[in-house]
């Protein structure tokens, strides 16, 4: 019989391992394989699988990452609710390396990434992504990580870039100037694909860094441009703060709600 959990960590940049003790899963899907294993174990009393986005050793790019079939597979061994992390770089002055921030809204600036699971034909859907990020956990993680005495952002705005590139400085300036909050490269179509499986998706994001317009956003504080090597020490210096609230947050989650995230394709389907 498969190992089965009904929570789900994905893990960003950085974030390649979480779990002790852990039992190994190979998942198959119509979409091919995940990046990586799967990893279940026991986290707070809860069966909780781990998928690190990039593969374990950073093996996908953002833009070749197996978006469909990393949901899928969670899907299949019985998730309902995932937490994604991510690492990103903040666009505006009050968002300062080190804090969390709970992503409410994104903006799309991909391009080839296969986002939806529906092609037309005899299956076609159009879900609603007005509010793509479950509400109920976003609510259940701030007052979690704020009982923790995590500096966290209620809300935030990530503009999500196809990379792996980082952005040109004028870029940069346009981001910040639209008023987005956050940069990063991951965050879709992950979130829409969780949707359209009608999964509770939350995202915790890690800010690492002050982007390309660094002296503008970060004012007094370190500038330097954003590396992916100073991305990699930033979450490394507080990976061990990063991972207690990490599991603080997983055991606060209960076992399987019912929300509105359950019901996505309800009316959706052509």
């Amino acid at each position: 019989m498969m190992e089965n959990a009904s929570i789900a960590l994905i893990g960003g940049t950085g974030f390649y391992r979480f779990l002790d003790d852990s039992t190994d899963v190979e998942v198959d899907t119509p979409y091919g394989k995940p990046s990586a294993p799967i990893s279940i174990a026991e986290v707070a009393g809860r069966r909780v699988a781990f998928l690190p986005r990039h593969g374990r050793n950073h093996d996908f790019l953002p833009s070749e990452l197996p978006y469909r079939a990393n949901l899928w597979a969670l899907k299949q061994l019985g998730v309902r609710q995932v937490v994604a992390f991510n690492t990103v770089g903040s666009l505006q002055r009050e968002y300062r390396k080190g804090d969390f921030v709970l992503v409410d809204q994104f903006v799309d600036r991909t391009w080839g990434r296969p986002d939806s699971y529906f092609s037309g034909g005899d299956t076609s859907a159009h879900i609603s992504s007005a509010y793509p990020y479950c509400e109920r956990m976003r609510g259940l993680a701030y007052e979690t990580l704020t009982g923790l005495g995590t500096r966290v952002h209620r809300n935030g705005t990530v503009v999500v870039i196809q990379g792996p590139r980082f952005s040109t400085a004028a870029e940069s300036k346009w981001f910040s100037g639209q008023g987005w909050h956050l940069v990063n490269m991951t965050q879709f179509p992950e979130v829409v694909l969780a949707r359209e499986l009608e999964l509770c998706y939350s995202n915790v994001s890690y800010i690492t860094d002050y982007d390309v317009a660094a002296k503008e956003v970060a004012g007094d504080e370190e500038s330097d441009v954003v590396s992916h090597a100073g991305v990699l020490k930033a979450f490394n210096a507080n990976s061990e703060h990063v991972l207690d609230m990490v599991r603080g947050l997983v055991g606060a989650l209960p076992e399987d709600v019912d929300c509105a995230c359950r019901h996505a394709l309800d009316g959706a389907i052509v």
